[in-house]
């Protein structure tokens, strides 16, 4: 089958395309005839190797050479001790280890799938699972007239947060390069700020929530930006930041929250979100779409940051 590999850290130049043995599914697996599979962040860390967390799959190259984690197929079988899907079933969902996806074939648990949608494509099926649990959790509890900030809302995951964020009737600031303030106006934002030429956490007490999607600031400058008992979550990050919130959370007094959102791969959640999706409570940005055989294209673009949206890969 062919399939992408990444033989080492480093930029697109790791990424190739070649054959590999298909694989076997285990007695609990099924085998999944990939047709698409969008990128997210952690693509682009796993790519790099930084943050250092994205090496706990392997310190000096990815124990598992092919990338990819958001995946949607046909299941062509299923292991003996499989009763839930059949060959035939259309399905999607976030891989374990969130590698193997970029390939013809992948042999996964099917604990973390669910059915595609009558009538949604596998491109937009793709596109939700990472991006779209994240932005389930991260806009719990945002009520109307809340306001809400969004670093790195025009990437991967920014059109989600924003999207449910106005559907609980916030008032939304996207913030990312001034080339994508267009695009986050379209998808919701009220208002845009370009990184490069304003910091968002001078501001004073203005956000109950800011959802960080690329947190590189130190917890003692966000929580001014955050109002009394507002909420700082942080979805990926430096290395020292992460760790030091998970280990202790960080509270900045007059109520304020400073934290490391914890998403973990859930089916539910991927079902309630896509629920909202179906329903058109929110809308799926797509960027571009490449097939497989041009995925360090896909990479390219994902390292510069350029996507707005989610690029999605095309499996034939």
């Amino acid at each position: 089958m062919r399939a992408v590999i990444q033989d080492r850290y480093g930029t697109a130049e790791a990424i190739g395309v070649d054959d590999l043995p298909e694989p076997v599914p285990a007695d609990d697996e099924i085998l999944i005839e990939v047709k698409a599979v969008s990128l997210n962040g952690s693509d682009r860390e796993n790519l790099a190797g930084s943050p250092f967390y994205s090496r706990l799959g392997g310190l000096r190259r990815p124990r598992n050479p092919v990338p990819g984690s958001d995946v949607a197929g046909i299941v062509v079988s299923a292991g003996r001790s499989v009763t839930e899907y059949a060959k035939g079933d259309e399905v999607y969902g976030e891989l374990a280890g969130y590698r193997g996806g970029l390939a013809e074939y992948v042999a996964t648990s099917p604990r973390l799938l669910a059915r595609k949608p009558t009538g949604m494509s596998f491109m937009d099926a793709a596109a939700i699972p990472q991006a779209g649990c994240i932005a389930y959790r991260a806009t719990r509890g945002i009520g109307p007239g809340d306001r809400v900030l969004v670093n790195g809302a025009g990437g991967a995951g920014g059109s989600l947060v924003i999207g449910l964020a106005k559907h609980y009737g916030a008032t939304v600031t996207g913030v990312d390069r001034a080339a994508k303030a267009d695009h986050m106006r379209h998808i919701g934002a009220d208002d845009t700020i370009d990184f490069e030429t304003e910091d968002w956490a001078d501001h004073r007490d203005r956000y109950d929530r800011i959802v960080d999607l690329m947190g590189h600031r130190s917890p003692y400058r966000v929580h001014r930006a955050l109002r009394p008992g507002g909420q700082y979550l942080m979805v990926g990050g430096r290395t020292r930041i992460l760790l030091a919130l998970a280990a202790a959370g960080w509270s900045a007094g007059r109520g304020k929250t400073v934290k490391v959102l914890v998403v973990p791969q859930s089916r539910a959640d991927l079902e309630a979100v896509t629920a909202l999706v179906t329903e058109g409570v929110v809308t799926l940005a797509l960027d571009r779409t490449y097939s497989l055989e041009h995925a360090p294209a896909a990479f390219a673009r994902l390292a510069a940051e350029d996507h707005q949206g989610k690029i999605v890969v095309r499996v034939p």
